[in-house]
């Protein structure tokens, strides 16, 4: 408790704040914990219809810029409570809704809305929450209270399908218990009670010739980031019959490794610089795609099984090496609100791409096969080694 107070002020609602994220953080791991299963044995939706859902799944996050700007006189803690009510809704639209494919859809996009306008605000309030100079440690504290939330959550739904037979009355009462969850995390947000700023005007686009490069690595890291998120884990469902305790478990290692491995990225990004990590992960991610890809040709069905799980928990650590390519923006930065609109900016073109590899996805695989996929993210992986080969570093301090 002392250390918590070291790090927040104690006139702020940050305890509402940290109970709120870890109630979402659990209801979030209930909800991920089953929704690919609950896809493909109960809606039954194909590898086509998965890139669909995936396609409105990101729509929001596309949006967001513009879903900011126009709703500019909400403060910070009025648009998390807002993401927060609209999410509890889309939990609860899952819950009780039949299990169409346009009416499960529809849920997704609704809690996805919810799940994106809280996305910002989370770290401006942690900051804003925190005492001056400690705005990281607040943001490693927020960080470690969604991790717990999630792990509970994951672990539970472990224990709930390797006690109790699979059914459709069972993923319905998980999707219940994380709106429930969900509620009680908007239910504490409503008690927020502070004003934070939203620094609203900083979330706008911001193009420049000097980050073209940048602009591209966004590109190429959406696209083999949407591969692995969207059908990842669901070619374990319907080419290997993985159960929803196994995904579940997945899931849990993978924020895990996560949790331990990205402090020692971060290091590693320090020590031999930001250009080596961006062309080394994605040499890496190459050989992990290919073992994706034709494991089930190669190999027999529980050891391919084995050999695709360990790739999906590789994918996942790489994927931290994306930080790289922020303290590449940083150096090219003039100036902290130059550094935040060209960071935004890069979520916008990483949504953009990401929505379109969910569509067309989900039809190269139904369409030409898994190998296919995995071989068009492999060479999306050497475009992007190859290009981040081509960038020089030019380290250096912005001005504050």
């Amino acid at each position: 408790m002392e250390k918590m107070k070291s790090i927040f002020r104690q006139e702020s609602g940050y305890k509402m704040f940290l109970i709120s994220i870890i109630a979402t953080g659990l209801g979030y791991g209930l909800y991920k914990g089953v929704l690919d299963n609950y896809f493909a044995e109960v809606v039954k939706l194909t590898e086509f219809d998965r890139g669909v859902s995936e396609f409105f799944r990101e729509l929001p996050g596309l949006a967001l810029v513009f879903l900011l700007a126009a709703m500019y006189m909400f403060s910070a803690e009025g648009l998390y409570k807002i993401g927060a009510v609209i999410m509890f809704g889309g939990l609860m639209m899952q819950a009780v809704i039949p299990p169409s494919r346009v009416l499960v859809i529809m849920a997704v996009c609704v809690y996805s809305l919810g799940e994106h306008i809280q996305l910002g605000m989370k770290s401006t309030l942690a900051m804003g929450y925190s005492h001056a100079g400690q705005e990281g440690k607040a943001l490693g504290m927020l960080s470690s209270a969604a991790q717990i939330g999630n792990l509970i959550g994951y672990a539970v739904i472990v224990a709930l399908f390797a006690i109790l037979a699979t059914s459709q009355i069972l993923y319905r009462s998980v999707f219940a218990g994380a709106a429930i969850f969900t509620g009680i995390g908007a239910f504490t947000a409503l008690k927020l009670s502070g004003k934070s700023e939203t620094d609203a005007n900083n979330r706008r686009f911001y193009f420049h010739k000097k980050y073209t490069k940048f602009y591209f690595l966004e590109v190429f890291y959406g696209a083999r980031k949407q591969v692995f998120l969207t059908f990842g884990p669901y070619a374990l469902i319907l080419i290997y019959g993985a159960s929803t305790s196994l995904i579940s478990t997945l899931y849990a290692v993978s924020a895990i490794c996560c949790f331990f491995a990205a402090p020692l990225v971060g290091k590693i990004i320090d020590r031999i610089g930001y250009k080596i990590v961006m062309v080394s992960d994605t040499i890496i991610l190459v050989f992990v795609c290919l073992c994706y890809g034709f494991a089930h040709r190669l190999f027999p069905k529980d050891i391919a099984l084995i050999i695709c799980c360990v790739n999906y928990l590789l994918d996942a650590v790489i994927s931290l090496a994306s930080m790289a390519s922020n303290v590449y923006v940083r150096d090219l930065s003039d100036n902290q609100e130059e550094l935040r609109a060209t960071l935004s900016t890069g979520i916008s073109v990483n949504h953009l791409i990401s929505i379109l590899i969910a569509l067309f996805g989900g039809w190269i695989w139904k369409a030409l096969g898994i190998e296919m996929l995995f071989i068009l993210s492999a060479i999306l992986g050497l475009a992007n080694s190859a290009y981040a080969a081509s960038i020089k570093t030019n380290r250096k301090k912005i001005n504050s």
